[in-house]
């Protein structure tokens, strides 16, 4: 059962694709090289590590991370899969 999840894990991870969420969801607010200050209140993604990211994206869709994002971020991120976020964050670290 394990290597069964392990191996979805991987192979799941292979078909959300990164660059394409970020660039029709995250590129407006947060640049081409997510160097923006999204809307002058975010953190710059290209400052925070891939962990971070991910951290702070399923804060966002848990309820227990926001501030003054919360509001237009939890709707973003509800939209994306476990999968979609890791994809997301990992492509952040490759345009940065």
């Amino acid at each position: 059962m394990k290597k069964l999840f392990l191996v979805t894990l991987i192979t799941g991870s292979l078909f959300a694709d990164g660059a394409a969420i970020y660039n029709s969801a995250c590129k407006t607010c947060h640049g081409a090289k997510a160097e923006k200050v999204a809307l002058g209140k975010s953190k710059v993604l290209a400052t925070l590590s891939q962990d971070e990211i991910v951290t702070t994206m399923n804060g966002y869709k848990d309820g227990s991370y926001g501030g003054a994002m919360k509001a237009i971020m939890i709707p973003q991120v509800n939209k994306l899969s476990a999968t979609d976020i890791e994809a997301v964050a990992a492509h952040v670290q490759t345009i940065k």
